[in-house]
């Protein structure tokens, strides 16, 4: 039997990624001892490694494909495919920045003024390269965690972190001085494998389950009875991704109406409906929602 080798990220990315599965109809379960997590798919056989090293093994053939950084694809300089750019949520917090921060006190108003400074992040090549097109001479150092605490304590000048909000810098006392890159995650795969058919027709299908479930985030589906003669009012109330499914039903002069909607907006559109006749209004969850 021909099996999929699949990278799964560990760490932050891992929680996310295992919810999106589910919603995708693959049931994933990881034991704490454990870096072969068990899915209910024979044919994918996955591995859990850092969102850090991914692209490497994907780019050598260890694994077919996996879901990483598009920031550790750059670091890495792997070179794969990037078959889906995966936004696990639709809020702008889904694309993450690595930035340049600084104490709060800094002289450092540019990167212009990090000449002769000394500077620690994980993402050094990256870094590197961002000193280089804005012709900085400056001193890269990998750090290995508390990268935050470094600079706070004086041992660096600066330091390139991630961030979604800035809220942590913002508690550690740091300002945030210039973005250097944006990141958001991907589902890549090795260029040998996609020449497989087999291999790229799994890839795509996992691809489209995922993509539906990330989605249907945050919507729901809708379903009502309504007379004809108050289907207007029912259709103006009505904001749906496409035109309203409106269907006759079996009692002349009633029709079934059903739409997909934003959940936020759904406790005050439901008293709205009710109030220009609609009937039998259902509320139902949605796991995947696929163009």
């Amino acid at each position: 039997m021909k099996k999929l080798k699949l990278g799964l990220p560990k760490g932050s990315l891992q929680e996310a990624t295992i919810k999106v599965l589910d919603h995708a109809g693959f049931k994933v379960r990881v034991s704490d001892r454990s870096y072969f997590p068990y899915i209910d798919d024979v044919e994918i056989d996955p591995v859990l490694l850092r969102a850090q090293e991914m692209s490497r093994y994907v780019e050598d053939g260890a694994l077919d494909c996996g879901i990483t950084g598009a920031d550790w694809i750059k670091e890495n300089g792997s070179h794969v495919v990037r078959l889906a750019d995966l936004m696990y949520a639709k809020q702008s917090a889904a694309k993450v920045r690595w930035v340049l921060a600084v104490p709060e006190g800094s002289g450092i108003k540019s990167v212009k003024d990090l000449k002769g400074k000394r500077l620690a992040t994980e993402l050094v090549n990256v870094t590197k390269n961002y000193l280089k097109q804005n012709k900085v001479l400056a001193d890269v150092e990998f750090s290995w965690g508390a990268t935050e605490a470094k600079v706070a304590a004086g041992l660096v000048d600066a330091v390139v972190e991630l961030t979604e909000t800035g809220s942590s810098l913002r508690a550690n006392k740091l300002r945030i001085v210039s973005t250097v890159c944006e990141s958001t995650t991907q589902f890549i795969a090795n260029k040998s494998s996609v020449k497989d058919p087999w291999k790229k027709r799994k890839m795509d299908q996992l691809v489209l389950l995922i993509k539906g479930a990330i989605e249907a985030e945050g919507m729901v589906g809708l379903k009502m009875n309504v007379e004809q003669k108050n289907l207007k009012k029912v259709l103006s109330l009505l904001t749906s991704l496409k035109n309203p499914t409106i269907s006759p039903l079996s009692q002349k002069g009633w029709l079934a109406i059903e739409t997909v909607i934003p959940e936020s907006v759904v406790r005050a559109l439901i008293p709205k409906l009710k109030g220009v006749g609609a009937q039998g209004i259902i509320e139902y969850s949605l796991n995947k929602l696929i163009y």
